[in-house]
């Protein structure tokens, strides 16, 4: 009787895809060297760069997530029979999550320099740039498997798609910046980021991947027209927007109901509360997954 069921072959694409991923993280570590202008061991083990950690943190999980979402189609059989095709879709994908994380720094939060406060060890400027890198990693496989692109036309409208998705990650981060300067007195959202508030980056990053999640379940529950855009773009927004509204209508609910009489703002806006925003993530992210396991059909 055989208790281990791994081929020979399994074994050699589990082997394929560890070495990918080891590849990219010391691509990483040198980017990250690269901008702290000193060795990422300097960084992290002798000034103790919280903030530092928190990023580099967050990246190798995209790495490692987006590899594992890919294992099938980087099997022995599809390799061997078209090896190009393999790469040009890792390619694809960390392209995608990159241009997505570049709009979120330079549109988004265009007032906030990420980059130079998680260099200042803000711990706050971490999370949510961690926060938004792994929810642009999560949309990014949402659209692969809502399209599977096998050619032009599909990579074409999974490109306009995906600036759609951007478009509503800025809106929401608006209303969000809109509903923080209203409830402190016409406080700048961006501003708050640099005084290391750590609960507001808890609750910015919850928020971001809890609607990533939200919109990997619009994504899972439309249909793909193969080489409509305007039914796929029309599809798509009426997806994702309804399960973005699900998200807010679903987390009020949990959040009255496991926070009676708590003014959430003011504990995490002046009070730093970070188990309040502790339970903010939570509600968030776990909505984001009860949408994807409600509508993914």
């Amino acid at each position: 009787m055989s208790y281990l069921s791994l081929s020979n072959t399994s074994l050699l694409a589990i082997a394929i895809c560890f070495t990918v991923i080891c590849l990219t993280v010391i691509g990483l570590r040198g980017l990250n060297h690269f901008k702290a202008k000193q060795a990422l061991k300097e960084e992290l083990a002798q000034h103790d760069n919280f903030a530092m950690g928190i990023s580099f943190a967050s990246e190798i999980s995209v790495v490692v997530a987006t590899i594992a979402y890919l294992f099938e189609e980087i099997s022995i059989s599809a390799a061997q029979s078209n090896p190009l095709k393999v790469i040009t879709l890792i390619v694809l994908l960390f392209s995608f999550i990159k241009i997505g994380h570049l709009i979120h720094r330079k549109w988004i939060l265009h007032r906030f320099n990420e980059e130079a406060a998680i260099l200042k060890q803000n711990v706050c400027a971490a999370l949510v740039d961690s926060g938004m890198l792994v929810a642009n990693c999560i949309i990014t496989l949402g659209l692969y498997n809502w399209s599977h692109t096998q050619g032009f036309s599909s990579l074409l409208i999974a490109f306009v798609s995906f600036f759609l998705l951007q478009g509503i990650f800025a809106l929401d981060s608006k209303l969000r910046e809109y509903r923080f300067a209203r409830a402190n007195q016409g406080a700048s959202l961006q501003s708050n980021f640099n005084l290391e508030n750590t609960s507001i980056g808890i609750r910015y990053a919850g928020k971001s991947i809890g609607l990533s999640l939200a919109i990997y379940a619009g994504l899972a529950s439309a249909i793909f027209h193969n080489g409509k855009m305007v039914e796929n773009i029309f599809t798509l927004a009426l997806h994702c927007g309804t399960m973005w509204l699900l998200l807010y209508i679903l987390t009020a609910i949990i959040k009255y109901i496991s926070l009676p009489n708590i003014d959430t703002a003011l504990e995490i806006d002046h009070q730093d509360n970070i188990g309040i925003a502790c339970i903010e993530f939570a509600v968030f992210s776990v909505i984001g997954y009860l949408l994807i396991s409600m509508f993914s059909i």
